[in-house]
């Protein structure tokens, strides 16, 4: 292209050389002066003209790829706001539903470090300075938590807000690093705030802890700390396998198995386990009436009225009514307070509900599921504590009578060998007595027979003392007569 270009110029030259040589005749000095300048620019500013020329293609090209990367991104940015049917969830959505998260959370403080010397009765937990970035693969030297503390206090306005509201009650786990991020990993009881600064918070038990949370505070195995105002909901959904889809064997798709046992652990028995494994699959006859819940597709067009006309605050006395419609205007749905459903719209309800239609004649059964109960963890924990607080009251009780029991069973082994001595004592006396009473025996037959041969001795005796007196009697009258 340059090659032509030169071409093109040198014949430009010799064709105006030739034309002003043509013109000599007719034009003047200053008409062929005026021209050969003028070439003489024309060729000059052509390059630069040339290059400007270029740019702008260059520039062009580059709005153009600009343009349409700008309408690609508009798109992208369309489908990240709104989300469609290949990404799911939009940015909105997705931030709805993490508001809607954090309302159901409340508030949260994660890694705070348990400085040296805290006990099960005060807790003394810093906030860690920030980590500056560092190269990857280079892990960054924990500080002391003295230093971490003092490097935040450092780094805080003088009218920093408290760390955590005093006074406030808060739920304590100890946390652990998985994958990068900190997972709470055991629970470490119930808090009330006592003090707290920009970058530190003193915590005391609201009841008496367990021997276990005793045991990891105490020992430091819980050096990190996070702290929640509610404790965690219960779902579904965070045990399903990731990228698992619903079917119509799995209501909420497939659950993860490895993670429930990781997660549960070896406290939990395997009945819990199989709960948490069998959560959204298919009902069996002998689940309880509370786990059933059933599909039913509308047959018919059909509204059902979930709007209570009672208007009260939920500090009234709840959410909703007795028969379960809101009465908080957050909650209801105002206008005419019905939801209506279309002919073939499927929805999933507990199963007196689903029956309830089902007599009606406007929906039929499509199948039903085993929904694990979700556990409301304020309510189970207080519950637990309080059947701890009675099983630690039975145990003593238990281990009174125990007590009793085995003093009793000491006194008995005791009179028990007492009389075995004496039955033994018994023994040989009744052994001594059978042979003295053989003796006797013996020597009152001995007797006996003396006895008897003395008495007939005696009685030979008297029949012949009989004898002489009856004789003397006789020789007295005699002389009595010799004498008269």
């Amino acid at each position: 292209m340059s090659y032509a270009l030169l071409a093109f110029l040198v014949l430009l030259v010799l064709a105006f050389g030739y034309f002003m040589w043509q013109s000599r005749d007719t034009w003047r000095w200053y008409h062929i002066t005026s021209a050969t300048l003028a070439l003489l620019l024309a060729i000059l500013f052509l390059f630069p003209t040339a290059g400007t020329l270029k740019s702008r293609a260059a520039w062009h090209k580059v709005k153009e790829d600009l343009e349409s990367q700008l309408t690609r991104l508009q798109s992208e940015q369309e489908v990240l706001k709104y989300g469609d049917a290949a990404t799911g969830a939009g940015v909105l959505d997705l931030q709805e539903q993490l508001h809607r998260f954090s309302v159901e959370a409340g508030r949260r403080w994660h890694s705070l470090q348990a400085q040296p010397g805290t006990t099960p009765a005060s807790v003394t937990l810093v906030r860690a300075a920030p980590v500056e970035e560092l190269p990857p693969g280079v892990v960054p030297e924990q500080p002391p938590a003295e230093a971490a503390g003092e490097a935040a206090a450092g780094a805080q306005p003088a009218d920093a807000l408290p760390l955590v509201p005093a006074g406030a009650v808060v739920y304590g786990f100890a946390e652990s690093q998985q994958d990068g991020l900190a997972v709470p990993v055991f629970y470490l009881g119930e808090f009330r705030v006592q003090s707290s600064t920009p970058t530190q918070v003193v915590l005391a038990p609201t009841g008496p802890l367990e021997g276990p949370q005793q045991q990891a505070i105490s020992s430091g195995q819980a050096r990190q700390w996070s702290l929640y105002e509610l404790l965690p909901l219960d779902n579904h959904e965070p045990f399903i396998a990731e990228g698992s889809e619903p079917s119509d064997d799995q209501f909420f798709g497939r659950v993860d198995e490895e993670l429930v046992r990781r997660l549960l652990g070896n406290g939990a028995s395997e009945a819990t386990i199989a709960s948490y494994l069998r959560d959204g699959s298919r009902a069996l006859p002998d689940d309880p009436p509370a786990t059933r819940w059933v599909k039913v597709e509308f047959t018919q067009a059909h509204g059902i009225v979930v709007d209570s006309p009672e208007q009260r605050g939920a500090l009234d006395g709840g959410f909703f009514d007795a028969s379960g419609q809101a009465v908080d205007s957050r909650l209801q749905r105002g206008e005419e307070g019905t939801v209506n459903f279309r002919s073939g719209d499927q929805v999933t309800l507990k199963e007196e509900a689903a029956n309830a239609l089902i007599d009606q004649g406007v929906a039929k059964l499509v199948d039903t599921y085993y929904f694990r109960p979700l556990n409301d963890y304020q309510f189970v924990l207080r519950r637990m504590r309080l059947r701890i607080g009675e099983l630690t009251v039975r145990t003593q009780a238990l281990q009174f009578e125990q007590q009793v029991l085995q003093d009793a069973i000491a006194a008995t082994v005791a009179m028990l060998e007492a009389n075995q001595d004496a039955k033994l004592k018994l023994e040989k006396d009744l052994a001594q007595i059978q042979i003295e009473q053989e003796a006797i025996a013996s020597y009152n037959a001995t007797v006996k027979e003396d006895l008897g041969n003395t008495r007939q001795t005696l009685s030979g005796l008297y029949r012949d003392n009989l004898q002489l007196r009856n004789e003397l009697e006789a020789f007295h009258w005699e002389i009595e007569e010799s004498l008269r």
